[in-house]
């Protein structure tokens, strides 16, 4: 691609990339005279010109401006030329939601905005519903943080999974020295906290942890323990009814069990160790417990039908759980399945994920939070289902980016939002065990100075 505009050219490969039919060339120009933005294409030989007039009100604006015009030129090419539509258009490196909340802020409908960068109205209507579950807890508050701690341990690795984690077989070595340097994190960290909102405790996989070494990760956290506080115990084969007896003694509140499919033979392509039945024995243990339980499903994975994954979705309803998420594959760098493919190529995940909504919604869920990765089956999104009054804090905290999150442990992102200026900054600690142990010194100085505080 060549363009006069260098910055836009990141922006309009996304576009690019929504399609699995693609040009060989493309040419853009831009300009901007008399407040009209003027985007001129030339692709496989062929011309096209687009003009929008649009009043502007700052840099930022003209900036963002800039980018929608372009996108949108080229997504209207694209879909012309291959005769294929978008479940959302032509938003690409945006979270629908906060794109609909900015719209809101300024007084403003966010639907026609929506309608025209050509989002379903299937989509437009999902946005609507999430931020009417989301009022009550959807708050920008200067202050607010949220606290993830990171265990980078798993029992094995899964083909889609693109975090660092590794089998815990293989790292156990680090694990005396993590805990250490993590209860050292937690501690210094506290004086960081202003108003709590939530704790989330995930991986990895927590419960990968021995009881004893999960109980030096939970007992430093027990004087904030008076929030929403999440484990993402995981994998229902390392479930022990001691572990969960340990989560209840230190005030945990919320656990997830992430079986990603309800299907044996897709448990067993894709790297996990347990069966379907170890799923429900995990519901059994924590049955009588009073946890909120959050649930994962992964739509797309490899060789699953779409009735296969309808079962997956109805048996996950069956479990009671409070929280489902029906995530969309993804190809994601570092993963396994990314070095195998280019392109997800599955025409029945749109399929999936219509019958997750329906299914969801008509036992009572509704989303209440939703984000959207590159590279995703179907260009399709992640979305989070609710029982009422049971929405998970820390999921709407993070996907909307209205709070400050601290993060601690290896490959550990914060984030400081900044509201007057709409800025969203982060530190990341060192991904590799071996590397943030010998930094973890530094990881405190840089974080204390970070949140503009001394420790």
């Amino acid at each position: 691609m060549t363009t006069n505009c260098a910055f836009l050219e990141n922006e309009l490969m996304d576009v690019v990339r929504l399609f699995k039919n693609r040009p060989d060339q493309i040419q853009h120009s831009y300009r901007y005279e008399d407040g009209v933005f003027f985007n001129d294409f030339v692709i496989d030989g062929q011309s096209f010109s687009f003009k929008d007039r649009e009043q502007v009100r700052d840099e930022l604006e003209f900036k963002r401006l800039e980018r929608r015009f372009a996108k949108l030129a080229l997504y209207e090419i694209l879909s012309e030329k291959y005769s294929e539509k978008m479940p959302w258009g032509a938003l690409t490196g945006i979270r629908p939601t906060k794109l609909a909340y900015t719209e809101l802020e300024k007084g403003l409908d966010f639907r026609p905005l929506f309608e025209k960068m050509r989002v379903s109205k299937q989509n437009v209507e999902l946005v609507a519903q999430i931020l009417k579950a989301q009022e009550g807890i959807y708050e920008k508050r200067d202050g607010n943080v949220d606290l993830f701690i990171s265990i980078p341990f798993c029992p094995t690795k899964c083909a889609y999974c693109s975090f660092i984690t590794a089998p815990i077989e293989k790292t156990r070595y680090f694990l005396p020295d993590y805990l250490t340097a993590l209860e050292r994190e937690i501690e210094e960290s506290k004086p960081l906290i202003q108003n709590l909102r939530s704790i989330y405790i995930g991986g990895g996989t927590p419960f990968a942890l021995s009881v004893s070494g999960l109980e030096r990760v939970l007992k430093p956290l027990d004087s904030l323990a008076k929030v929403e506080y999440t484990v993402e115990a995981g994998r229902p084969d390392v479930f022990t009814r001691e572990k969960l007896a340990l989560l209840k003694e230190h005030g945990v509140t919320r656990i997830c069990i992430n079986p990603q499919t309800f299907s044996d033979e897709t448990l067993q392509k894709i790297g996990r160790r347990h069966t379907v039945s170890d799923v429900y024995k995990a519901f059994e243990m924590i049955d009588g417990l009073g946890f909120d339980v959050n649930v994962d499903l992964i739509a797309g994975l490899e060789g699953e039908s779409v009735e296969t994954f309808i079962s997956g979705v109805e048996k996950a309803v069956q479990t009671g759980a409070e929280n489902i998420t029906v995530h969309c594959l993804s190809l994601k760098s570092g993963a396994k399945l990314k070095e195998e493919c280019s392109y997800i190529e599955n025409q029945s995940i749109s399929d999936m994920i219509s019958a997750s909504r329906e299914i969801l919604s008509g036992a009572g869920y509704e989303p209440y939070y939703m984000y959207r990765q590159k590279y995703q089956a179907g260009n399709n999104e992640n979305v989070g289902w609710t029982k009422p009054n049971k929405a998970c804090v820390y999921n709407i905290d993070i996907m909307e980016e209205t709070t400050d999150n601290l993060a601690l442990g290896a490959n550990a992102v914060s984030k400081r939002v900044t509201f007057d200026n709409g800025r969203i900054e982060r530190f990341a600690s060192q991904k590799d065990l071996k590397t943030y142990l010998e930094k973890i010194d530094e990881i405190l100085q840089k974080r204390a100075k970070f949140f503009q505080k001394q420790l």
